[in-house]
């Protein structure tokens, strides 16, 4: 048989009987534990070992507690061998790895049965491992999949605002590049270390050009007007942000199952809250803005300042960020402002880069 034993007995009769027994397996032999454990780290690749407790230089207890420092390297099946009085010997050796015993003097029924139980065991434990990691290798190729369509999805919404001459490209990557240094930075404040993770913060680098999709759902003759909006105007203006969260059909409400859905949604629907609760759609204040929200919020409005729009010119940089410290604590979360600022240099190389 392909089965690979490994016998630690110090007893040489013992062991005639246990080769006999076992004679049609494939087997090594060690006589201490000391030869047992120089066999062990020269080979990885045994099946089984049925180890004697009671042995010079090395007792089984060393060998269970060595082995049991690196599981993963000695991936080996142990069956214990006692004799009939040592219950406690039997207990101590199950706890530390162990999974059964034989008692001396052997029965052939017994060991052949323990053997035969234990390497069906294995085989089932083996399947299991490969089909858990055809089955993970099958999740990850789902999951690239599902981000490479998502992301033609982002593209193809983004494209949109483009083809009406609301949104450049250039500011979809622009707000990506802004939200993408702001929570990089933040993350190393200690408020937001645990909640600015990479992945969430990938989630957010995302889903920040979808924050004006809404507009998609706003007449010419409202989104492009070159002068001011009317008061009616402005309001159907600002729906543009329900738009967006209606079209994604995502409740912000909702469980963290899909948790994508759900920043994009935040970032959508409250990017035009205002901290101090005169924003809309909803007049959300303070931390009842999610933090996606609040983010966009300063990263919209400070791109939108230094960019030429059709109803105004561009203005200066140091002009825009003297409005983003203003609105400091009114308009904006006080915090991420000041962790805009703290790296303003950088924003202004990402207008001037794209």
């Amino acid at each position: 048989m392909n089965t690979k034993i490994l016998l630690v007995e110090d007893s040489k009769s013992d062991m005639m009987i246990l080769e006999s027994i076992l004679s049609d397996y494939h087997l090594c032999y060690a006589f201490d534990g000391a030869e047992a454990m120089e066999i062990l780290q020269g080979q990885n690749d045994f099946d089984i070992m049925i180890l004697d407790l009671s042995m010079p230089k090395m007792n089984g207890f060393e060998i269970l507690a060595a082995i049991g420092k690196d599981k993963k390297k000695f991936n080996i099946t142990t069956i214990i061998l006692t004799n009939s009085e040592e219950v406690e010997n039997e207990i101590r050796g199950l706890d530390m790895g162990a999974v059964d015993y034989i008692r001396k003097p052997v029965n052939y029924q017994s060991l052949r049965k323990r053997v035969e139980i234990h390497i069906r065991l294995r085989e089932a434990s083996k399947f299991l491992e490969k089909h858990n990691a055809i089955l993970e290798e099958t999740v990850q190729e789902r999951t690239r999949e599902l981000a490479i369509t998502r992301n033609i999805t982002i593209h193809a919404l983004v494209k949109l605002l483009e083809v009406r001459n609301i949104e450049s490209s250039n500011h979809a990557l622009r707000t990506q590049k802004y939200m993408l240094e702001l929570c990089r930075h933040l993350s190393k404040k200690d408020k937001y270390r645990n909640i600015l993770t990479d992945e969430y913060i990938k989630e957010l680098y995302n889903t920040a050009p979808l924050h004006d999709i809404g507009k998609v759902g706003i007449p010419d003759s409202i989104l492009l007007k070159p002068g001011k909006l009317t008061p009616k105007e402005f309001e159907y203006m600002k729906k543009h942000t329900t738009f967006g969260v209606k079209a994604l059909r995502c409740d912000t409400d909702n469980t963290d199952s899909y948790t994508f859905l759900k920043t994009a949604s935040q970032i959508i629907g409250e990017h035009h809250e205002r901290y101090d609760g005169k924003g809309y759609p909803r007049g959300l204040k303070g931390e009842e803005i999610s933090l996606p929200g609040r983010l966009m919020a300063i990263i919209d409005v400070f791109d939108a300042l230094i960019s030429e729009r059709v109803y105004k010119p561009a203005i200066e940089y140091e002009t825009a960020l003297q409005i983003i410290a203003q609105g400091k604590g009114t308009q904006f979360d006080a915090d991420l402002v000041d962790g805009f600022l703290e790296i303003k240099d950088i924003m202004t190389q990402i207008k001037d880069s794209y």
